[in-house]
This record gives structure tokens, sequence and C-alpha cells, in this order.
């Protein structure tokens, strides 16, 4: 938990620093035109730090809690483990007129439960790289707050963990045969903040894939995101 904790207070405080070498902000105006009586103002959709590209990359760091969810007693994680998670996104306005954007980057997060298991404590850690696929809708709240509900999915690959068993003094990769698949992916949803360069961001992921092995029994992650970040 101590390195959960120096990780996050030390990102969360470079994450301003970043943000002020952002683009500056600056709304687009519609070119002039002759008055008409016909004539109805351009909308503009594009954020006011983004650019006319309505193009944006951004920076997360944040907080996940999350579980293993089985109908095996022994691979059952329901019980809440902490981790960090980390990465880069890209959105995409999917057209002028709309203030939709598609999102998606690259990032590391760390999943996983714990569990007892006749009598023996046992902890889960799932560490994947994972790909988020979302439509976020941009609402301008004020001139410098953008409130964005978003939905969409996640596709991930194992890349460590252990599974400890404490009452034995054993441990084993997580993504040993005997245990998870690395192959995981679901459903994920919820909103972000935008002030200025700085976002906030509250997620939950809805793991959709079963990721044991045994083919008569079902487990499957649930993760909640608590994340700071930047965007450019």
């Amino acid at each position: 938990m101590k390195r959960i904790v120096i990780i996050l207070m030390s990102l969360m405080l470079t994450l301003p620093i970043l943000a002020q070498y952002g683009r500056p902000m600056r709304r687009p105006q519609p070119r002039p035109s002759a008055p008409s009586l016909t004539h109805r103002p351009q909308q503009y959709y594009s954020r006011a730090h983004h650019a006319p590209t309505n193009t944006y990359y951004g920076l997360r760091v944040g907080l996940s809690l999350s579980s293993v969810n089985s109908d095996d007693a022994y691979l059952d994680g329901s019980g809440m483990a902490s981790g960090v998670n980390v990465g880069f996104v890209a959105g995409f306005q999917l057209a002028p007129s709309t203030p939709v954007y598609f999102e998606t980057g690259l990032g590391y997060i760390e999943k996983g439960g714990r569990g007892n298991y006749q009598g023996s404590k046992f902890t889960y850690d799932l560490n994947y790289l994972e790909v988020p696929l979302l439509l976020k809708y941009d609402y301008e709240a004020s001139r410098d707050v953008f409130v964005q509900p978003f939905i969409g999915g996640y596709l991930s690959a194992g890349v460590g963990g252990k599974v400890k068993d404490f009452g034995h003094r054993q441990a084993v990769s997580s993504f040993d045969d005997e245990f998870f698949k690395r192959f995981d992916g679901g459903l994920r949803f919820g909103c972000g903040m935008e002030f200025s360069h700085l976002y906030l961001e509250v997620a939950y992921d809805l793991g959709l894939s079963n990721i044991c092995h045994d083919t008569f029994s079902t487990s499957r992650n649930s993760c909640l995101l608590l994340n700071c970040g930047v965007n450019f």
C-alpha cells in the first residue's frame, strides 16, 4: 500500500506542472460573412484549448479498486484489492457538428482480489496492458469546465502478477494454467470532468470474459477507477 501511495502522490504533484505546457486557451471563431436574414452562426463544439483538428492527447494516473468474482471457491477473490493504473490516451472528434469523441490509448493497470479457501488467505494480482475503446460526450458546463460522460469497452492482455497462498506460504504466476487466462475484455462506463488542462475521472470496468481455464466455472474482473490527468 505504501508503494501505491508514493507513486500516486509523485505523479499527482507533476500533473499541474505538465498542464502549464499545454496549448493556450483559444476558442475558434467563425469566419465573418455578409449579413443575411436566414444566416445562422456556425456551431463550434471543439474545446477551447484543443487544436483546430479537434484531436486531444492526455496522460492518466490513478487508483484501481478491483475484485475477481468466481463461482469456483478456489479462484474467488471477491475481496477488494487496490492497485495503480497509468496510461496515455488520444481522442478524436467523430464529426465537426457533434461533440462526440472516440477515445483510445494504452495503459498499465493492476487488478486482482482477495479471498479465503479452506482457511488459507489468498491474494490474486492480475496486471494488464489495457486498451480502452470509448465514446465520450463533451458537454460545456461553463467557459472552462467540460463534463464528459462516456461508455465503451476495454481489451486487456495479462503481463504479470502472482497468486499468493498465505496458508502454505507459496506464490505462483497468476497466469499459470491452473489459474487465469491472459486475455480479458468488458464494458467501461463513467464520467470525466475537464478544467483547463486538468482532468478528473471516475470509471467502472465490468468484465465480460471468463478469465479462468475451467470450462465449467466462470471468473470475471470488476474494477473501480479513480483517475486524474492532463489533456493537451
